[in-house]
């Protein structure tokens, strides 16, 4: 099979640097009022260190465009390792940071980060080499899931669990893509379902957040805060919202209204017309990524695809469904939005290697 380069796909390009923009304009707007009182007086604190994390990330995407995705598939098992030596090292003391209740830092970066992009690759090049053995349940489906487990236990003893139910559940989107069969998946389900609830019964936090989901203003004033806060914040922005920079929610009442709760304050200050807007962009870009998908040369570059545009939806779905109260609140960003120069970078990256596997057809 011979493989020619061409032009990437303009139209994903443009729906990037549209929602890279929209986010970095909401999280001045989101983050201004907080920069000013806890940095000094620096109203543009966040949005200067977002701006960074996205010259890094621009930097990141010209690479991850210009270098073959055969040719990273190839380093997927040293990339598997330094994945997990990193999860490992925040545990080092003077190396790991700890910070509400959780080890999630090494120096000045978050591994998991990192770790999302690289198991997509470890895992596309994983099923490529194996695809014929994807069938069976012992030597195609459990070895997947195995190299899945081991990144996961590093994740929940930061603990980590948004990181972990997004590379857990991109990796099965990606052996699902790949013909994984489903009566496989449905063994996996009781297990699954299991440990869900022992972490649940164990984890006094997470019950909860299941708590606080199920009836958020039995409590108000504790564990349904967070969630109390973001439906004044969506309810109050109406059809056209309060303005831009207006939001009321964001001063000291709304958690985290720069980072997990940014849609909300996106919602009050824009309404419906602004969450409308986002929620098709992030469609939009979804919609195109699975073109490109659908399009690809072979395999390798379909998982790729499938496993970047899945991770970036997925964190989109779940961020909006937590702030609307749809789902348990989950420390789960919004991707191009929520402040974070590593996740954005990293976000980069990922665009960047769909753009790769766009300007590559096969030739018959």
């Amino acid at each position: 099979m011979k493989i020619r380069l061409g032009a990437f796909d303009y139209q994903f390009l443009l729906i990037t640097i549209i929602l890279v923009a929209f986010g970095i304009i909401m999280l001045y707007s989101a983050s201004s009022s907080r920069a000013y009182a806890n940095q000094d007086g620096d109203s543009l604190f966040y949005v200067k260190q977002q701006l960074e994390g996205l010259a890094l990330g621009l930097v990141l995407m010209y690479f991850a465009i210009k270098i073959d995705y055969h040719v990273l598939a190839k380093f997927s098992p040293w990339m598997y390792v330094a994945g997990i030596i990193m999860l490992a090292l925040v545990f080092v003391p003077g190396l790991g940071k700890t910070a509400g209740g959780a080890t999630r830092w090494l120096l000045f970066f978050q591994p998991s980060e990192i770790v999302k992009m690289i198991m997509i690759i470890v895992m596309a090049w994983y099923i490529d080499k194996n695809r014929d053995k994807l069938g069976n349940f012992f030597t195609g489906f459990l070895p997947c899931l195995l190299l899945l487990a081991v990144v996961a236990v590093l994740l929940m003893l930061e603990p980590h669990f948004s990181a972990t139910i997004l590379i857990v559940f991109t990796g099965l989107l990606m052996m699902f893509a790949a013909g994984a069969k489903y009566r496989h998946f449905g063994i996996m389900c009781i297990p699954v379902l299991l440990g869900g609830i022992a972490m649940v019964i164990t984890s006094p936090y997470r019950l909860q957040r299941i708590t606080a989901f199920m009836d958020p203003f039995g409590d108000k004033q504790g564990s349904g805060w967070q969630i109390v806060q973001s439906l004044y914040a969506i309810g109050s922005g109406g059809i056209f919202g309060v303005g831009f920079g207006q939001s009321r929610q964001k001063y000291m009442s709304l958690p985290e209204p720069h980072n997990d709760f940014i849609f909300s304050v996106l919602a009050e200050e824009l309404g419906w017309f602004g969450v409308i807007v986002v929620i098709a962009l992030f469609i939009c870009l979804v919609w195109r990524g699975i073109r490109i998908a659908q399009k690809a040369p072979d395999m390798l570059g379909m998982l790729i695809v499938v496993g970047c545009i899945g991770l970036i939806g997925v964190q989109a779905l779940i961020n909006i469904g937590v702030v609307s109260a749809s789902f348990p609140v989950t420390g789960m960003p919004l991707p191009f939005f929520s402040y974070g120069g590593t996740a954005l970078a990293i976000t980069m990256a990922e665009i960047g290697l769909i753009l790769n596997v766009s300007r590559q057809e096969r030739v018959l």
